[in-house]
């Protein structure tokens, strides 16, 4: 077996579908069908069994895969270190990142990442900060852009602080939460967040919300609240200045300004290659230019 077969078997073990699988691999079907034939013919066994529902791994399977793994996993560690050695960044940059970060800050980072390394690669996973933190901890990613305040012992850049707001149609002043009757807009979110928002409200009210909407996702949230459907609370990292008619009231905690920290973190190992750190570099020389503006 070669490192394209390999992968093969990977990338089938992961979309469990024969049509997906073709697709991620710009292969057609019939050929992805062939070659895996072909591959378990290699082996003497039957590594998926098929359906129409999809593919389904074998017990040999199992171990076939498991093997597919490491063998891709090695490579990619030795591929790195050799890139030690070069003056140009190639590679993967492996980065996990909160989802808010991802949509609304890295995207401008990474556009000059690329900009100034056209050699490298880049793998972004998104999603809740204890899930970044996670994959951080097992070496899934070099580094992990992280919110909140994070146990991390290990290497971390302070990125920024963002200030938490207020944002609805009508409301203009705190003290209207007590008499509105407008339901309170949330988006689903690490533990973290939303104990801050607690604090914060149990501090200035008795009592909880009178209404409560619950969306999934914090770009629903805000699209909610600027078409007057309720009220919400938001980081100014999602709001771009151009939102028309819409109060925005600084939230403060024992009479001082509400913030999000935003941090990058890594094992050292992770820092010291090439790709992370010209990733590194680009990211102090975009911050400095924020400080600047």
């Amino acid at each position: 077996m070669n490192r394209s077969d390999y992968r093969l078997l990977v990338v089938l073990s992961q979309e469990m579908n024969m049509r997906k699988a073709a697709e991620r691999l710009f292969i057609s079907q019939p050929a992805l069908s062939q070659r895996l034939q072909t591959i378990e013919k290699e082996w003497q066994q039957l590594l998926f069994l098929r359906s129409q529902k999809g593919v389904t791994l074998t017990p040999a399977g199992e171990m076939v895969i498991q093997l597919a793994k490491d063998v891709l996993s090695k490579e990619e560690s030795v591929s790195e270190q050799l890139q030690l050695m070069d003056s140009k960044v190639y590679g993967t940059l492996k980065i996990a990142c909160a989802s808010i970060v991802g949509q609304n800050w890295l995207p401008k980072v990474l556009k000059r990442f690329v900009e100034k390394n056209p050699h490298a690669r880049i793998s972004l996973i998104t999603g809740w900060s204890s899930e970044i933190l996670q994959a951080v901890y097992a070496g899934e990613v070099h580094v992990g852009i992280i919110r909140g305040t994070p146990d991390w012992k290990g290497p971390k850049m302070h990125l920024f602080q963002d200030q938490l707001y207020l944002v609805d149609k009508e409301i203009k002043s705190i003290e209207e939460l007590l008499k509105t009757e407008r339901p309170f807009i949330q988006f689903k979110s690490d533990s973290t967040y939303y104990q801050e928002i607690q604090d914060w409200w149990n501090q200035h009210f008795k009592t909880a919300p009178r209404q409560n909407i619950l969306v999934d996702q914090i770009e629903t949230c805000k699209q909610m609240a600027i078409n007057g459907i309720g009220y919400a609370i938001l980081p100014s990292i999602t709001l771009t200045g151009t939102e028309e008619n819409i109060h925005k009231i600084p939230l403060e905690s024992e009479a001082a300004a509400l913030k999000r920290d935003t941090w990058l973190l890594g094992y050292q190992s992770s820092f010291e290659l090439p790709q992370v750190e010209a990733f590194t570099k680009v990211v102090k020389e975009y911050l400095e230019e924020m400080d600047l503006n």
